[in-house]
């Protein structure tokens, strides 16, 4: 651990700066676009699953998400998880919280380092996912995985600077200290505008303050999401920090908000689904 916390001290003191665009007007990086488009086609129509406390669960409750551009084509079969799954998502979530609360921030850090890294690598990769699942033109995919990069390499350093002694001011005859403490158990809902980009933003931001995911997708985005989920998952992140659930926001997202150990909720979407939210989450839960 002491080598982890080191390199991540190491590479914090670098300073941030936002992620290069694609320059799409030089061949090379044309033609290592158009071949990522080519890997992710032949990868589409596959069926994916939940993925809660790191067990994949399959149902023959599917729905698809289709290419909006070319609808006869289907990006991926998701699993319409239940009520009762959404609850045991929150649970593992709830449990895993006891656990990854009390991880050195340092290494929380690390995760978001080790992903952005990876991010970097599969970049055209990603941006294929969004091009096909969502209908981004190049550039704008392209700008989309550049923020979820941002994002990550940003929040890691805000982490590490937060986690250092706050400045406070100093009372005569007291001791006083200000600690910044993770609230429990998160649930990102994100849009399927920008998949990557807003998704891995509140997602990373959430699980290295110490908090656990429970990630619920845009319907229509769910494949993009996934990919993010795979890079969390090979980099080593431990089972139940962040959760995938994909269905119906009425179902899923409902009982995401309505359950009584859910802490906090990060969305970004329409007006109408917002207020929703906002006027559940009010309510009391027992």
């Amino acid at each position: 651990m002491s080598t982890v916390i080191a390199n991540v001290k190491s590479r914090a003191q670098k300073p941030f700066t936002n992620e290069p665009l694609t320059d799409f007007s030089k061949e090379e990086l044309k033609r290592t676009q158009t071949e990522a488009l080519e890997q992710v086609k032949s990868e589409l129509g596959r069926t994916y699953p939940l993925i809660i406390g790191g067990k994949k669960i399959t149902s023959e409750q599917t729905f698809a998400s289709i290419n909006p551009t070319q609808p006869d084509q289907i990006i991926g079969h998701f699993v319409r998880a239940t009520v009762e799954q959404t609850n045991e998502a929150v649970q593992v979530a709830a449990t895993t919280f006891e656990t990854w609360r009390r991880i050195p921030a340092e290494v929380r850090a690390s995760y978001l380092f080790a992903a952005a890294d990876l991010l970097r690598q599969r970049r055209f990769y990603i941006n294929a996912w969004m091009i096909y699942e969502v209908g981004k033109s190049w550039p704008e995919a392209d700008g989309d995985t550049a923020e979820a990069i941002d994002f990550l390499e940003f929040y890691a350093r805000e982490m590490l600077r937060l986690a250092e002694p706050q400045p406070i001011i100093p009372a005569q005859g007291e001791h006083n200290q200000l600690v910044y403490i993770p609230l429990g158990v998160g649930v990102v809902i994100a849009p399927w505008n920008f998949p990557t980009g807003i998704l891995v933003g509140m997602t990373s931001a959430s699980f290295v303050t110490g908090n656990t995911v429970v990630l619920k997708p845009a319907s229509t985005a769910p494949a993009t999401a996934y990919q993010f989920v795979r890079i969390l998952e090979e980099i080593g992140l431990p089972a139940g920090v962040v959760n995938f659930l994909t269905g119906s926001g009425s179902i899923v997202g409902d009982a995401l908000i309505d359950n009584p150990q859910t802490r906090f909720v990060a969305f970004t979407g329409s007006r109408d689904v917002g207020l929703r939210i906002y006027e559940r989450a009010s309510k009391h839960q027992k």
